[in-house]
């Protein structure tokens, strides 16, 4: 079942998302800590808001397909709700199918500024780190981003069905 594995990863991928974002915060507290202690010889974390920085990147690129699939991004309910019912559908549909062109695009485009990043050997400025390897993590959250909404648009069209036991998402219950 491809929308199962889709779903699947989706999920991995929000998970490993948030061992980023924990792993960020406990890099501020840490740099913080050293800032405030710095008269006891501490010191801030060397290159810490670089790694912050690429870190949420990251971190959103791999929530943002768990996140559409659950249903939970935000939605102006003010006429959909009031809508007949195929015509919320053809709206899903549509927004469906628009958020697909936009993820294929923006795919696109972080693949081919991750290739440039490497190309020149850009790197941060503290760390030396290359910026391409942030660029790199960020195609894989939009790689599987493509798949979700791909997924969910098939789902849309009757093409293919949630996984089983799967609590589908309506508009307007957030």
């Amino acid at each position: 079942m491809m929308t199962t594995w889709v779903f699947r990863l989706a999920r991995a991928s929000a998970i490993v998302g948030g061992l980023v974002l924990c792993a960020i915060t406990l890099l501020s507290v840490a740099s913080i800590t050293g800032r405030a202690l710095n008269g006891f010889g501490l010191g801030p974390v060397p290159g810490d808001f670089e790694l912050v920085e690429a870190g949420t990147g990251v971190a959103v690129f791999l929530f943002l397909p768990w996140t559409y699939l659950r249903g939970g991004h935000a939605t102006v309910d003010l006429l959909y709700n009031h809508l007949p019912a195929a015509m919320r559908k053809a709206v899903t549909l549509a927004s469906d199918v628009l958020m697909l062109l936009l993820w294929l695009v923006l795919t696109w485009r972080l693949w081919a500024g991750m290739w440039e990043k490497r190309e020149y050997l850009e790197t941060t400025f503290i760390l030396q780190m290359p910026v391409w390897w942030a660029y790199a993590l960020c195609v894989v959250g939009a790689v599987i981003g493509c798949l979700a909404y791909l997924t969910k648009t098939l789902i849309e069209l009757g093409l293919a069905r949630y996984p089983h036991g799967w609590p589908v998402p309506t508009a307007g219950v957030h």
